[in-house]
């Protein structure tokens, strides 16, 4: 291989390298290594159909670099039209564990919609702590959320 060959075959590389991290979901999102966020739960269904829904990889948007799934084109559409107002708060972390500082990946089925906003838990077992005090843990969690926002959940 020639001295050119080996410099593109280099540079290409590195093009490629650099292309994968600039769609990588953010880092204040919570997304699988697909950077599919929710588990590819519908966040309009949660809305509109007042339950958890699985969407499809049929129907996608994305929203901060993370990969949104809906079970309908008319849900994708509404996401795309206002995706803050779907998304789920927190960039779909625990809402209970960032009342703890931490980022914590959430079960899409434990779920709840407090004035107008998507909120998601570990689990839901965590979520009737949350349930608990739900207008203090939201207030200490926007609180908090600023602050741990663009840290990685491992270093929390």
């Amino acid at each position: 291989m020639t001295r050119f060959n080996k410099l593109r075959a280099f540079v290409a590389v590195a093009a490629m390298s650099a292309a994968s991290v600039a769609f990588a979901a953010d880092i204040d999102m919570n997304a699988d290594a697909n950077d599919v966020a929710i588990s590819g739960y519908d966040p309009v269904a949660y809305f509109s159909d007042s339950e958890a829904t699985k969407g499809s990889a049929e129907y996608t948007a994305t929203y901060k670099n993370a990969i949104y799934h809906f079970s309908s084109a008319e849900n994708r559409d509404l996401f795309r039209a206002d995706p803050s107002a779907y998304a789920p708060q927190y960039g779909g972390y625990c809402a209970f564990g960032v009342t703890m500082e931490k980022k914590f990946d959430v079960d899409p089925e434990a779920w709840r919609i407090v004035d107008n906003k998507l909120y998601l838990n570990l689990n839901k077992d965590v979520q009737k702590r949350w349930l608990t005090d739900v207008p203090g843990f939201i207030a200490n969690a926007n609180d908090i959320w600023p602050e741990i926002k663009t840290v990685e959940a491992a270093e929390l």
